[in-house]
């Protein structure tokens, strides 16, 4: 069992930065492959980003792409996405997770991970 808790959310306007952290607890951090994903009302999770539990392989959505940066330091237990040139429709609440044991992928899909936070709140205004 692993707990993750996301903070770093907040209001930024356009063309702004943010850095979400997700800190881990429970079992060792280090085994799991993290993802990021979003949510905004009425739609479903999208994938933002991933990275393997040696941190050596990391893996983009299109939106995302040459803006995020995703990147884990295991000796704290966190995991953070850098989140630079940010638009109004980057808008969501960000979900942290964890799946894997020691696999070192890069996972994109919900089903993937066994392990979520609750969420950061971040808004983009124009």
């Amino acid at each position: 069992q692993v707990q993750l808790v996301e903070s770093g959310g907040g209001l930024v306007q356009a063309g702004g930065s943010l850095r979400l952290s997700c800190a881990a607890s429970g079992r060792t951090f280090s085994r799991y492959d993290m993802g990021w994903f979003r949510r905004t009302p009425g739609k479903e999770r999208q994938f933002v980003a991933a990275i393997g539990w040696t941190g050596g392989i990391t893996y983009y959505g299109d939106s995302v792409q040459g803006r995020f940066t995703i990147s884990r330091d295991n000796a704290k237990n966190t995991v953070y996405l850098q989140m630079n040139s940010l638009k109004p429709e980057d808008t969501a609440v960000y979900y942290c997770a964890a799946g894997g044991d020691y696999s070192d992928y890069v996972r994109v899909r919900e089903y993937e991970y066994e392990y979520w936070g609750q969420g950061t709140q971040v808004t983009v205004s124009s």
